[in-house]
Parts: structure tokens; C-alpha cells; sequence
């Protein structure tokens, strides 16, 4: 409707007051503002009415989304920056560590333990869960994908399927997992890596010619970055794949066929085919990157082929990695008492692993028993006291358990 003066009328105002984005920054979330309103009315109840047990809490998965039983827990360094600070201890799995869930059996691995007044950290489990629950989702898929592809090159495209806010936190995760490298620039600049990737179909788009776009890639682009050509724009993969080899010759470093799955047909038969119109013309040295909606049984097939994958939204987006969060001890006076939820398991646990990721969980009854244990001290009254490693050194050490997996089924147990 218009004024009497003809003008338009005044549309309401519907930006938000304080930011641009719909996401919290990092003093909301430090600040515990992202939690579920029932943590604060529980704190309000137990604080007016002078109730300040101290409780033992323990972060687990009774299951994982996959055939297998196991998965890779990421997300600690950052649980650690939340707690830190607050009066509670605090012990953890280190990061990139590989945890077992049985679901065929009651028992499970706690990851990470908790003790001291509630009412201290009550808010905290909201962010705390979806810290370690969001970075080892896509840890878990990606190392599912690290052993699938075996040694062939691996890249992170996905970030693209996410809230640019997690961006960092997916390149993160997949980097420990075992990918080379990661396409979004500022999730390679925190982890001081070059990013990945040469060309996306637009350019070939708005430049009308394949060639052409090559070419002006090839003198624009610094010399650093390999020349792979991507082969699907407008034609078959095959005849893009031999004119991408006249184009740039020995320049040519690979060519990446990014080709939908809904027009594929058989990807590994494509790949054969580029495979070999590639060497019969001399260029046996170019490699082929697949991409579009890869899954592990995608790369098992094209492994004997492939020399390298970009994988985006299956490992963006994984399965949920369902982590829970449950008191197992109260402190009633001067004693503390088991005392589980229906369904629970009371009292602390510690965990102990043999090799070949034996996994054993039994009762700790004291600080004793909890030498040899996976839950290390993450936080001593409020103080970091873990010595994380740097992510290289954290990358090798997860390599070297995911060659292990490759030929061992984990177990648990638990006496």
C-alpha cells in the first residue's frame, strides 16, 4: 500500500541487530551462549537452592554410521580452549585417536571424562558436543577414505556443501585424517598448506573454449600450481582429455574428470578409456584426478586406474558421529555414588589397548589405575596440562594407525 503522497511505504528492517552471518563467534561460544536453555534452568535450580555436587561426566559413542566399528576423534584441542579456564579436571583420548564402538555390546570407550561441581560446567556440554561431534564426523569419513583410496593422492573439495564458518574445522579434520591437501584457502593458510585445486567449469564456460582456457591457465597462473586440465565441460572426457594433451604437451601435469553421476555411466570404464588415448599419444606421465560424488566403493573400483581423488560432500557432510554426554558419579556428601541414567554405565572408566586395538574398559578405582589408561589429563583445575602435537606430527601418527586398520578388525572388552 501506498501513503497518501504516493511514496512507497517503509519496509521493515529484518537485518540482524549485531552481525552479518547467522553464526556465533568465538567469545559466544567460549562464553557458553550456544547451549540449550535446560542447562541453565538446571544450573539456576541447583545454584538458589545451594546444591554444588561434584559430578564425574563421560563423552562416549555406543555406535559408529559404518560397517566397521571404529572411529577417529578430532575436536579435542578445541574442547580443550572452551574448558580451559573453568575449576574441573578433565582427562581425554588424544587427538586422532582411534576409539572403538561396539554396538552390539552395552559396553562403550569413554573419550573424554569430566570432574568436578556441575554447576560449573553445566552450559558447557551444548558446545562441547558439537565441537568434537562435528570435527569427528568428518575425521571418521575421511580416514574411511584415506584407507580406500590406499596411496593415491587425496584432496578435500567439500567445503563448499558447508557454513563458511566450519570451513577451517572440515580441512582441519580431513588433513589429520590423511587427505594431501584441501581446497579452501583460508582452511590450508591455518594449516600452513597451499591450497588445491586449478579451475572450476565456469571458467571454460564464460571463455567458450576449452582450449582457450588451458592456455590462458598455463601463462596466468604461477608456475607452482600443477597444470591439470579439467576434461568435461562441453565434450566426452576422452576427447577433452586429447585435446588438453595438444593444448599444453609435456606441461601437462593431469587432467580431472569431474563428470555428475547421473551422467557417468561407468566411471571406471571413462577413466580406461582416457587412460589410454592418453598414452598412445605419449602422455603416460598425466595423471588422472576423479571427482563428483566419490564414495569408498567408487575409489575401490577406480583405484587401478585413478592416480588421485577430489572428494567434497561425502566427507563435508558425513554420517553423524552421535556423541553423548552422561554423569556416571554424584558426590553425596563425602562419598560419591554410581549413579547412571537408565541405559547408563556407572561409575569412571578407564581404557586400556593392546595391539591390534584391543580395546579393554574396566572400572578406574583410583588415580592409580589410571596409568596406561587412553584418557590422558587434558585440563587440571581449569589449566591446560596436554602437550598437543603439531599437526604434521599428529597426521603421521594417524597414518601410521590407519595402515595398521587396514589389516586389523578392533575390539572391545571390558571386565
Amino acid at each position: 500500500m501506498q501513503d497518501s503522497q504516493g511514496d512507497e511505504p517503509e519496509m521493515p528492517r529484518r537485518d540482524l541487530d549485531d552481525r552479518l552471518f547467522w553464526l556465533a563467534n568465538e567469545k559466544e561460544i567460549r562464553n557458553a551462549q550456544t547451549t540449550d536453555a535446560y542447562f541453565l534452568h538446571t544450573k539456576e535450580v541447583l545454584q538458589k537452592n545451594h546444591i554444588d555436587s561434584r559430578v564425574v561426566m563421560e563423552v562416549f559413542a555406543r555406535d559408529v554410521p559404518y560397517l566397521d566399528n571404529w572411529g577417529m576423534l578430532t575436536g579435542v584441542y578445541e574442547v580443550a580452549k572452551l574448558l580451559e579456564g573453568l575449576p574441573i579436571d578433565v582427562w581425554s583420548f588424544d587427538e586422532g585417536s582411534v576409539f572403538v564402538a561396539d554396538r552390539n555390546s552395552v559396553m562403550y570407550e569413554p573419550l573424554l571424562t569430566i570432574e568436578g561441581r556441575y554447576v560449573d560446567f553445566a552450559e558447557y556440554e551444548n558446545p562441547l558436543l558439537g565441537l568434537l561431534s562435528s570435527s569427528t564426523s568428518v575425521s571418521t569419513r575421511a580416514a574411511k577414505f584415506r584407507i580406500a583410496a590406499d596411496s593415491k593422492l587425496l584432496l578435500s573439495f567439500g567445503t563448499r556443501r558447508v557454513h563458511p564458518a566450519l570451513a577451517p574445522m572440515v580441512e582441519r579434520a580431513c588433513y589429520i585424517s590423511g587427505f594431501d591437501g584441501v581446497s579452501n584457502v583460508l582452511g590450508a593458510k591455518l594449516l600452513k598448506l597451499e591450497p588445491s585445486g586449478t579451475m572450476p567449469h565456469a571458467l571454460v564456460q564464460i571463455l567458450g573454449s576449452q582450449e582457450k582456457a588451458w592456455h590462458l591457465f598455463d601463462t596466468t597462473v604461477p608456475k607452482s600450481v600443477p597444470r591439470v586440465a579439467l576434461v568435461d565441460t562441453f565434450w566426452d572426457e576422452k576427447a577433452e582429455s586429447i585435446k588438453a594433451l595438444e593444448a599444453l604437451g609435456p606441461k601437462l601435469w593431469g587432467v580431472r574428470l569431474d563428470t555428475p553421476a547421473s551422467r557417468r555411466g561407468d566411471f571406471a570404464k571413462i577413466a580406461e578409456e582416457v587412460r589410454w588415448e592418453l598414452d598412445i599419444r605419449g602422455g603416460k606421465k598425466v595423471k588422472i584426478i576423479a571427482s563428483g560424488r566419490l564414495d569408498e566403493e567408487n575409489i575401490a573400483k577406480l583405484n587401478p586406474i585413478v592416480d588421485g581423488y577430489g572428494v567434497g560432500t561425502a566427507v563435508a557432510y558425513p554420517p553423524v558421529i552421535d556423541l553423548s554426554a552422561k554423569i556416571v558419579e554424584v558426590e553425596e556428601g563425602k562419598k560419591s555414588e554410581f549413579r547412571a541414567k537408565r541405559g547408563g554405565l556407572g561409575g569412571r572408566k578407564a581404557v586400556f589397548r593392546s595391539p591390534g586395538f584391543k580395546d579393554t574398559v574396566s572400572l578406574d578405582t583410583g588415580k592409580a589405575n589410571r596409568g596406561g589408561s587412553l584418557l590422558k589429563p587434558l585440563l587440571k583445575n581449569g589449566k591446560l596440562v596436554a602437550d598437543f602435537q603439531s599437526i604434521d606430527d599428529l597426521r603421521a601418527r594417524v597414518m601410521k594407525d590407519l595402515d595398521e586398520l587396514k589389516t586389523t578388525t578392533p575390539s572391545l572388552q571390558w571386565r
